[in-house]
């Protein structure tokens, strides 16, 4: 049984879109993840032919039950097993958290350009909308203004943490490629910090390992003084994004996502979960493993001016968000 505050969003998003997802198939790569899962729970409410493609067959097992989704076992380096065609391909699998940086930084790589090849030429041979999940960290840092999707961005390339944006950057010029020289609807959407409920439990952000910490009523940890700015996204407006830019979004065009009402520093992020949980925050220092992983980056906030502008926008704020976010994770837990 969907519970009642995920019912709430899902019928929100469906009316934001305002399309029929019915019968369409869909290919989400990266299902177990924090976005995927979301958008193959969402496209399977809705009717949609959703298949689920993940590296673990068992893990997709274990996260879906649902006799609407089709499972499939891949890993993305590897030759494709399916031939199938598709209304739409969301590219969503990716390593996206520190330790998968510091201790994979070639995996990392591998699966941003070999996975992303694969899977455009699945799209170029079935005329699907293909749509990759890139991430905001191809900007670097912020110097002195929100980033826009004109904005270039410096990457230091000499470092292994640089894996993740520097093959995410390359990936994007892929996308970009294939529908220059073959003709395909291409999109790329660049996302900020996404958080939910469906945050993975081996995910080592510091932002999952504040929820973990809040769920067990346990004081809320901080690595630092978290007075970096971030732009940060509840994952219901990242998918309710991520299907609008299908749908409306321009050919070869690239979009951030993000939400206005939710800027805030870390700091402010971890506060206000310890606030929803009835716990503290305090500070600790992170050891040398954990440091490798982290991004060099200070401040990071995005603007998804161009994606509002063409009528998308986000329906929860920071606040809202995080509440949604521990009550449907304290659900699941109890239930």
């Amino acid at each position: 049984m969907i519970p009642n505050i995920l019912m709430d969003e899902y019928n929100k998003i469906t009316k934001l879109l305002n399309y029929n997802f019915k019968d369409k198939k869909f290919l989400i790569t990266g299902a177990n993840g924090l976005i995927g899962s979301y958008l193959v729970d969402y496209l399977s409410f809705t009717g949609a032919k959703v298949y689920a493609m993940s590296r673990s067959i068992d893990k997709l097992k274990f996260r879906f039950n649902n006799q609407n989704i089709k499972l499939i076992e891949q890993d993305l380096n590897e030759p494709l097993k399916i031939n199938n065609k598709f209304n739409y391909i969301i590219h969503a699998a990716s390593n996206a958290h520190p330790l998968a940086f510091s201790q994979d930084p070639v995996g990392t790589m591998k699966t941003n350009l070999f996975g992303t090849i694969n899977l455009l030429e699945m799209s170029k041979n079935s005329n699907s909308k293909f749509l990759y999940l890139s991430s905001g960290e191809i900007y670097g840092n912020n110097i002195d203004h929100d980033f826009t999707e004109d904005d270039l961005g410096v990457v230091d390339t000499k470092i292994a943490r640089s894996c993740y944006p520097v093959s995410k950057r390359a990936a994007e010029t892929l996308c970009v490629s294939y529908c220059d020289q073959f003709g395909i609807h291409t999109n790329i959407a660049r996302l900020c910090y996404v958080y939910g409920h469906t945050i993975t439990d081996d995910n080592s952000r510091a932002d999952a390992q504040f929820l973990r910490n809040a769920l067990l009523g346990k004081d809320i940890a901080m690595k630092s003084k978290g007075t970096q700015r971030r732009t940060y996204c509840y994952v219901a407006d990242a998918v309710s994004a991520l299907l609008f830019i299908l749908l409306n979004g321009v050919k070869s065009e690239v979009y951030n996502i993000a939400n206005p009402h939710s800027i805030v520093t870390i700091a402010q992020y971890a506060q206000i979960l310890a606030n929803i949980a009835n716990v503290n925050l305090k500070f600790e220092l992170p050891d040398e493993i954990e440091q490798k992983g982290y991004s060099k980056q200070a401040d990071s906030v995005l603007s998804a001016q161009k994606l509002i502008n063409i009528g998308w926008k986000p329906l929860y704020d920071i606040n809202v968000g995080l509440e949604h976010t521990f009550r449907i994770k304290k659900e699941s837990i109890n239930a």
